[in-house]
């Protein structure tokens, strides 16, 4: 269902440079996007990215638990 859902994600988020659906121990499914920057972020997620994870329609009815939102910065070494 999620791979489905975020299939089109590149086409619709410009800014979305790239996007994987994982799974990650014990058996629960985590996306991973990475954006080029924080305004292609709020573009997609909303003002309150930093605190509310995004919840595709649908979703919520296979939840178990709510989602856990967490964001990764990269800086660059040179």
């Amino acid at each position: 269902m999620i791979v489905s859902a975020v299939r089109e994600f590149p086409g619709r988020y410009p800014g979305l440079v790239d996007h994987e659906v994982l799974l990650a121990p014990p058996g629960s499914p985590l996306y991973v996007s990475r954006r080029r920057g924080e305004e292609d972020l709020v573009a997609y997620a909303g003002e309150h990215w930093r605190d509310r994870p995004v919840v595709l329609p649908g979703e919520d009815e296979y939840l178990v638990a709510p989602l856990q939102v967490r964001h990764f910065t990269f800086a660059s070494l040179g």
